[in-house]
């Protein structure tokens, strides 16, 4: 009796999907996989270093006005001084855009690593603890309700943390021998942690009034119109290729070769419906590959290549399965694995896409001829091969700079494209999956919307703007996930509301909703799910002109599509 069939996987190929463990797996799992040695190495690269700088400043300023800017001249000083302004404007001229980019992301990462995750974990945890003791208290209510209880409690955390180190910074440098400096060091460590502290009794209270500000999210029914299409956008999000044809790694668990499989019968099921009714776009918004490896690029563009007039109007964007590993920061891994996100966009559709000329404040340039000016291709492709610190940095900039990429409307009221990136450089299991939309970016992506005000537009990204106005989900999938600068995001965009449909995916939730006036969609995966599910679906959005100059949202499609012709144990079993 054959009662297993191996391409069918089991229990042990889903070890590593995210998608089948609780929040404690998660962290038995990370802390028995990964490289302790490497993880140690990125905390003091990451954390204990910066905070002994922060802590170490005031130290080193008392000092050096004490020992040595109160034995200089008078006209000495004003030489200084001037010499130092000088410097300093010449570095603000020539880095100085770059400069600003690292302290946003910087401050961000802070965010990312230590407000963010603890804030959600504990809302999530006191809004868990309301569903169970009031199941019939209103959601949004006890959302409410759970933000301020938890930048509370953080605050308070943070202010006992404070106290014990401080209370307040040493500044004192009692000597040079080894002794007071080794003391100096441990005060420096102090003076890190209590401005760490500080910060987080501000910035806990601070992200519940954002969220608050921000409002709650509410179901989309109450602006869908009627009326006919004049576009059709198919979103598609979450499709975790894999390379191996029996390959199971990462988030997919057993899903992987299903999944391939499933891709391939939901753009069948999608041609078939383009045949009947022309589609516009077909947006993938993310988690194209499930590790970013270059198998799984392979095998995404043979799969696309099978479907021939919907490659030619596909549109993909990085989520952070495709461009984040837990790395080290001055490994190349990270660098690589943009790159080739970068590559496989370049052949799918950079010479449809556009990158922005910032210092115009206009639509560039395709991605094509931007790569082939100035040898930035070839310094990507030489990067690619030999590596090197220098050549990553530059690499760096060179995604930063890529990003947004622009579809312009056909016509000056047509539907444009916006694809962000909102990825988190981050180097941790527990964050990798956090996003970020930094402040270039965003205005870059404004702009491109100035210079057509008479269009509408689609505005995609990976990550979600805000939690989901629904009860159920485990703390595991609400923690670790979002946008780590979401309520500025939504903010902005919510500028532009009448103009713009958000799409996301990185929850594999499907959800379509609004804050305020802003329509947002996100879209489920149809490889993520139950082994042994039957069919997945996805939706196509049905769009047209308002009468008011802004974009409507009809009723929007489901379509299903059957997981393919990957073979089951129960086949195999009755063969």
């Amino acid at each position: 009796m054959a009662f297993a069939d191996p391409r069918d996987g089991d229990l042990e190929d889903d070890a590593s999907s995210t998608s089948r463990h609780s929040l404690l797996g998660h962290a038995s799992h990370i802390l028995l996989e990964i490289s302790l040695p490497k993880l140690a190495v990125a905390a003091l690269l990451l954390l204990v270093v910066p905070a002994v700088l922060i802590g170490a400043a005031p130290k080193v300023a008392v000092w050096f006005a004490d020992q040595v800017w109160a034995r200089v001249s008078e006209a000495g000083r004003w030489a200084t001084v001037l010499m130092v302004l000088l410097v300093a404007a010449g570095i603000l001229w020539r880095w100085g855009g770059r400069m600003l980019r690292a302290v946003e992301r910087n401050f961000w990462a802070l965010n990312a690593a230590l407000v963010q995750p603890l804030y959600m974990a504990v809302r999530e945890l006191v809004g868990l603890l309301l569903e169970r003791v009031a199941p019939t208290r209103d959601f949004a209510a006890a959302r409410r309700l759970a933000g301020p209880v938890a930048g509370g409690v953080l605050a308070l955390g943070a202010a006992m943390v404070a106290l014990a180190v401080g209370p307040l910074p040493s500044v004192i440098v009692e000597d040079l021998s080894p002794a007071g400096l080794l003391r100096a060091a441990g005060d420096s460590l102090n003076n890190g942690i209590w401005a760490v502290a500080v910060y987080l009794m501000i910035g806990a209270p601070a992200w519940s009034v954002a969220e608050a500000l921000a409002g709650s999210p509410q179901e989309i029914d109450d602006v869908i119109q009627p009326g006919t299409a004049s576009w059709r956008v198919a979103h598609l999000s979450d499709i975790h290729v894999v390379g191996d044809p029996y390959g199971f790694r990462l988030e997919c668990g057993r899903d992987g070769p299903r999944g391939n499989a499933r891709i391939d019968a939901a753009l069948a099921v999608l041609e078939a419906e383009d045949a009947a009714a022309r589609i516009d776009w077909v947006l993938v918004t993310g988690d194209v590959t499930d590790a970013g490896r270059n198998a799984e690029y392979i095998a995404f563009e043979e799969i696309a290549a099978r479907h021939p007039a919907l490659r030619d109007r596909m549109l993909i964007i990085p989520g952070n399965h495709d461009v984040n590993i837990v790395e080290l920061p001055i490994a190349p891994g990270g660098s690589l694995r943009r790159l080739r996100l970068l590559a496989a966009t370049a052949r799918l559709q950079g010479h449809r896409v556009h990158v922005m000329n910032r210092a115009a404040r206009r639509v560039g340039p395709t991605l094509n001829d931007w790569l082939a000016a100035d040898g930035r291709g070839a310094a990507l492709a030489r990067f690619m091969d030999d590596g090197g610190i220098r050549a990553g940095i530059t690499a760096r900039e060179v995604w930063n700079q890529a990003y947004p990429m622009v579809v312009p409307p056909p016509l000056p009221d047509g539907l444009g494209v916006i694809l962000l990136d909102s990825n988190a450089e981050t180097h941790f299991s527990f964050t990798n999956a956090l996003g970020l939309v930094g402040m270039d970016q965003m205005r870059a992506a404004e702009a491109a919307m100035a210079q057509y005000p008479a269009a509408r537009w689609l505005v995609a990204l990976h990550h979600h703007l805000m939690e989901y106005p629904r009860p159920g989900a485990p703390l595991a999938d609400r923690i670790g996930t979002a946008l780590v600068n979401g309520h500025w995001v939504l903010g902005r965009l919510r500028r532009v509301a009448s103009r713009v449909l958000v799409l996301h995916g990185h929850r594999h939730f499907d959800w379509m909703g609004r804050s305020g006036a802003l329509r947002i969609v996100s879209a489920p995966s149809v490889v993520m799910g139950a082994p042994d599910r039957a069919e997945a679906h996805f939706w196509i959005h049905a769009l047209a002109p308002a009468a008011d100059g802004g974009l409507a949202m009809l009723a929007p499609q489901r379509l299903s599509a059957t997981s393919g012709p990957a073979p089951s144990s129960a086949a195999a079993a009755s063969a």
